[in-house]
């Protein structure tokens, strides 16, 4: 309440009020001063206000007393209770955690005044999730409360946090959280097998490589603390088998690793052991984190092919053996505990010339051809071993055959010599060197041996005896008039055993030469003259052939050109008026007008004449028809033209009885030849034409208006 000094209770005052709230929050009593709120006010949206009020004269309006300024300041009262920022929290920890172990702290807020009584003490409690859990009532940090928690027993939890302020006391106002809490793994079990012995078989005669089977450790852990390596650490088959670990699966794969005989050993035991790979220090007290199981492996037994004794055969064999010589033995068998008998047969694929043959039952391999080591000095043979009892089952081996050399051959001149000699050389002069190959292979190398086969007056050899010689001239002076060519036999002959020798013949010319040796002229058309025919001769043939060729040609081109005599030979032609009649048909639609074969001359169907252009296909009995009036101008006509056609030798070969045809008296319209028309007497009547169809319209008009036309004439 405000009162002035000057207020005498008449009510000559008035008081106002201005600042924070006034006229809304704050109302002041005009005559008394009094000061009330109009709703309630709530601290937490503001804790004072500062105000202003005067009183002021109310008849001038004019203060009596200076403004004063005043606060007013709202008192709290627990009227907010505590509330947390998340309705839901989500924390975690690890598994086998001590009692104790800090989860996750919540924090709730009081809106209410902290400074002025309990309104904002906050007091934490838990409401689910005794007895795992428990919270620290002043700060809200939740611990574990139960050691030893398993996660593989239980995972998730769910705990009620609540939050009361008045320091918890009674009438305290409360709100509440969930906290979501999961247990993390840690590496606390070890892999267990589900059980302690497996059996697993396998055929002897998978490869190296073949999955057998697997095994598998269970781990109640996730993640990478269930992650196991696999090994085989005992058993009398730890060389023949191994294990691979699958990270995806984490199975062990069992693989074989050399090759298995059923034979040999048909059973293994492993000793399979499973172990962690990532270990906790922490809990070795509740190890050990592996287990162990044994494998037990059947070996199956299979119809396996031959084996040969070898890998692959070498055989030497010299190239001068006789026929049908065995050069080698391949040796097979069969594994099985049955052991059938073995055939062998020649893959012929790699002997296509058949120069090898075997024996089938005891694998001797023998030639049935000679061998020739200058041809071929290696044969690369397949041999096929085969069960009799089950022939599908093949071995292949490889017998490799070296043909060693024999001195089987005579040297000869390394290349072909042109030898020459000039008129005017001296005694003693080189004229050749000359070498020798041989296609032996001798194993101390080559060396041979040249001489003469006769003494030469002309020429001589001088060895070099390296494997090459000169030869040389015995006198002065050659002349190429008197002797153009001189054959030198000389005589090769090589050291091996036996030795081999041969003959060549050197052709020497006698050539004319400048003063330094070289070779100007010789007598060359001597020697061109045996090998076949001159350049003229060759001239001359060549040009009859050319003139024969253009007389074919001039002869095909005037034949060509010859005109026939024309079959029609004026416009005045008889059958000018046939083709006049035929352009005013029916046209091209017209096909069923009249039958043409009407029109065949009854005699020569009587004659059976047959065209000379073709082959008939069939000999037919050409059809009857009844003879037509004999008409003497057409008949003599066509008789005519078949004589000229006849002994005229550029007409065709062909005659033409279909174009001049006889025309018979089978038509239906019978004739409609102007050519029969004029042997009658007087006009005939055409009428009969309109009757025929829309077809003969055209024809009717011509013919049928030749009355008027005469008349009009």
């Amino acid at each position: 309440q405000l009162h002035s000094d000057q207020d005498k209770g008449d009510g000559s005052l008035k008081y106002i009020l201005s600042g924070d709230g006034a006229g809304t929050l704050f109302i002041i009593d005009e005559k008394t001063g009094d000061i009330h709120a109009t709703r309630r006010i709530d601290r937490e949206e503001k804790a004072f206000y500062t105000l202003r009020a005067q009183a002021i004269n109310r008849r001038t309006l004019r203060p009596v007393e200076p403004e004063s300024e005043f606060v007013i300041k709202i008192h709290d009262i627990n009227d907010n209770e505590p509330t947390f920022p998340e309705e839901i929290y989500t924390a975690s920890v690890p598994e086998m955690s001590v009692v104790g172990t800090s989860v996750v702290q919540v924090t709730a807020t009081d809106a209410d005044d902290p400074s002025y009584g309990n309104s904002a003490r906050i007091i934490y409690s838990i409401l689910q999730g005794q007895p795992y859990f428990s919270v620290e009532p002043e700060t809200g940090i939740i611990r574990t409360a139960l050691p030893n928690m398993n996660r593989e027993n239980r995972e998730q939890y769910q705990v009620v946090i609540q939050a009361k302020d008045m320091g918890g006391q009674m009438g305290g106002l409360s709100g509440t959280t969930t906290v979501n809490i999961t247990l993390t793994d840690v590496n606390d079990n070890p892999p267990r097998f589900p059980q302690s012995t497996i059996h697993l078989r396998i055929p002897e005669s998978s490869p190296v490589g073949t999955a057998i089977g697997t095994v598998k450790a269970t781990d109640a852990d996730t993640g990478k603390n269930a992650e196991v390596e696999y090994r085989i650490v005992d058993g009398d088959g730890t060389d023949m088998f191994d294990i691979v670990t699958q990270k995806d699966t984490q199975e062990g794969i069992i693989t074989v690793r050399k090759p298995l005989d059923y034979e040999t050993r048909r059973l293994y035991t492993l000793k399979v052991e499973a172990e962690n790979t990532h270990v906790d220090p922490r809990f070795y007290y509740l190890g050990p984190f592996k287990d162990t199981i044994i494998v037990k492996i059947s070996v199956e037994d299979v119809d396996e092919p031959p084996v040969f004794s070898r890998s692959s055969y070498l055989f030497e064999v010299h190239e001068d053996i006789e026929l049908g010589t065995i050069i080698g033995t391949v040796m097979a068998r069969d594994p099985d505990s049955a052991s059938s008998p073995i055939r062998f047969s020649l893959d012929r694929h790699t002997d296509l010339d058949r120069i090898f043959n075997i024996h089938s039952g005891n694998g001797s391999i023998y030639t049935s051809k000679p061998l020739d080591r200058e041809i071929s000095q290696w044969h690369n043979l397949s041999v096929i071993a085969a069960e009799i009892n089950n022939p599908k089952d093949t071995t292949r081996v490889p017998v490799y055959v070296r043909i060693l050399d024999v001195n089987d051959n005579a040297p000869q001149f390394a290349v072909f010599y042109d030898t020459f000699v000039c008129e005017n050389a001296r005694a003693g002069q080189l004229i050749q060197t000359i070498s020798a190959v041989d296609k032996d292979d001798p194993l101390g190398g080559q060396k041979f041996f040249f001489s003469l086969a006769a003494v030469n007056p002309n020429f001589t050899v001088q060895d070099n005896e390296d494997n090459t010689a000169r030869i040389l001239t015995r006198r002065n002076g050659f002349s190429r008039h008197e002797i153009s060519t001189y054959l030198l036999p000389v005589v090769i002959s090589d050291n091996d055993y036996p030795i081999q020798s041969s003959t060549g013949t050197l052709t020497i010319r006698v050539c004319a030469c400048d003063s330094r040796g070289n070779m100007q002229s010789c007598s060359a058309e001597a020697l061109l003259l045996p090998a076949g025919l001159s350049t003229g001769a060759l001239v001359a043939i060549l040009l009859c052939i050319i003139i024969l060729l253009v007389i074919v040609v001039l002869f095909a081109a005037l034949k060509r050109q010859r005109k026939k005599e024309p079959l029609i030979l004026s416009k005045e032609d008889i059958r000018d008026n046939i083709v006049s009649y035929n352009d005013e048909g029916g046209g091209e639609e017209d096909t069923q007008a009249f039958d043409i074969g009407t029109l065949r001359n009854p005699a020569a169907i009587e004659d059976k004449k047959l065209r000379r252009d073709i082959i008939p296909e069939t000999l037919f009995v050409p059809r009857r028809t009844p003879s037509a009036p004999d008409n003497t101008d057409v008949r003599d006509f066509i008789n005519q033209r078949l004589k000229e056609h006849d002994t005229d030798p550029s007409a065709p070969p062909y005659d033409s009885l279909a174009t001049y045809a006889y025309e018979g008296n089978d038509s239906i319209a019978e004739s409609l030849s102007s050519l029969e028309s004029g042997t009658t007497e007087g006009d005939q009547n055409y009428d009969y034409l309109r009757e025929w169809g829309p077809r003969f319209n055209k024809l009717a008009e011509m013919y049928g208006g030749g009355e008027s036309d005469k008349d009009t004439s």
